[in-house]
């Protein structure tokens, strides 16, 4: 069996043997296949796609290249795990409303893939944030507070951290096998049987439309019957930024406002829904029920009371968050309505500002980012701040018009969540 063979098989669009696949991965992992061969290899799933049975060998395998981390010691816990998008900062608004209902979330993130940073880079900008737990302080964290986020440990699913590191920088990060098996694999590892998946769709998304998305949901919830795992899907909408701040610093502040002032966004409305979803799996109760408790920690402050608490335990100084040097301000030229905000072109400006990656190797400025000063259907006059920019960098040339758009009449077309699937 070679490298070589199975690349053309792939390209020639042919199924790949559990045989095969189980080649691929272990041997990426131990070096035999270099980087080159597998961003072929690659590129060809990309193009061609995988059978369900190839994705769920290729699952296995990446699960089995690393060690599997066991929680049956605590009950109640549950995990989410979004696809990605812009302005995404839900784990961090999301856990600890989950863990002050007695639930357990065990969260192991990754960092950014694309144009905006991961949760990992988000804690990163807080100083003196740990993101790199030992599976036992993980495990003693959960114990003591109910929740704890590390980086995904180096022996977790092994073969997933050097394929999703390629991903990033070869183009191949949009293919619904990559994803659903990137995603399961960690999540079969990290020991939760409950999980809930916030499937992001749209241009601001790795999924653009709702047909691949429902693709991928039922792709993962049949991965997760095959690995004894409850799922919920809920596919959302990523045609615009989620929330008001893009940038690690600014999107963990917003998290932390969105605790405390729980304010009536997309960004809170949609935290309660997923929210309400893991604590009907975690408590195994009601979707009522859990949406009735999830309102109430919200609003008697203990899930803004518990993620103070988190980034305590974790050693992050909240209160020394970065700040830019440069402020830039992009006023409108037209009067209307706020119709759109283009979350790709939004999530590119605000990498291009120092917030994300181009290549693995890439440092991140924690500080830099955008905060989207008005939100959909807004009425706009001329002169109106739409967008604040935050960099230590010169500011990038901007073209307003692929950013947002000022329309007469207000954007009735505005779906926070599509379809849940269960």
């Amino acid at each position: 069996m070679n490298i070589i063979d199975i690349i053309i098989k792939k390209k020639n669009k042919e199924e790949l043997t559990e045989e095969e696949i189980q080649y691929v991965v272990n041997n990426f992992v131990s070096g035999e296949i270099k980087d080159y061969q597998m961003s072929s290899l690659l590129m060809a799933i990309v193009i061609n796609g995988m059978t369900d049975n190839e994705v769920i060998f290729l699952t296995k395998y990446m699960m089995l290249s690393g060690s599997i981390l066991d929680l049956s010691n605590l009950s109640n816990v549950v995990d989410k795990h979004s696809t990605g998008g812009v302005g995404d900062k839900t784990t961090l608004i999301i856990s600890p409303i989950v863990a002050s209902l007695d639930c357990k979330v065990a969260k192991m993130s990754g960092r950014g893939l694309g144009y905006t940073g991961g949760t990992i880079d988000k804690l990163e900008s807080i100083p003196g944030f740990n993101v790199n737990l030992t599976k036992e302080e993980f495990i003693k964290e959960i114990e003591d507070i109910g929740m704890a986020i590390t980086s995904q440990t180096s022996d977790i699913a092994l073969a997933d951290k050097k394929i999703y590191a390629l991903r990033d920088v070869t183009g191949t990060t949009e293919s619904i096998p990559l994803i659903a098996s990137s995603i399961m694999s960690k999540k079969i590892a990290s020991g939760s049987k409950n999980l809930v998946l916030d499937i992001k769709v749209g241009e601001g998304a790795l999924i653009k439309n709702i047909e691949d998305a429902r693709h991928l949901a039922n792709l993962m919830i049949k991965i997760g019957k095959e690995n004894n795992m409850k799922v919920i899907c809920l596919l959302t909408n990523m045609n615009i930024p989620l929330g008001n701040n893009i940038g690690n610093s600014l999107e963990v502040l917003e998290a932390l406002n969105t605790l405390y002032y729980v304010p009536n966004n997309n960004l809170t409305n949609l935290c309660i829904e997923l929210a309400s979803y893991m604590v009907e799996l975690g408590l195994n109760i009601s979707y009522e029920e859990s949406k009735q408790k999830v309102l109430e920690v919200l609003n008697n402050k203990k899930a803004y009371n518990k993620l103070l608490e988190f980034v305590k335990y974790q050693n992050g100084d909240i209160t020394k968050l970065p700040k830019s040097s440069n402020i830039y301000e992009v006023k409108s030229e037209k009067e209307g309505y706020l119709t759109n905000l283009h979350s790709l072109e939004i999530a590119k400006l605000s990498s291009n500002l120092g917030s994300g990656r181009k290549t693995k190797e890439d440092k991140i400025d924690y500080s830099a980012g955008i905060i989207i000063n008005k939100n959909i259907n807004d009425k706009i006059n001329i002169g109106d701040t739409i967008l604040t920019l935050y960099t230590n960098k010169e500011l990038p040339q901007i073209d307003k018009d692929k950013l947002f758009v000022v329309s007469s009449m207000p954007n009735k077309n505005v779906k926070l969540i599509y379809e849940v699937i269960k």
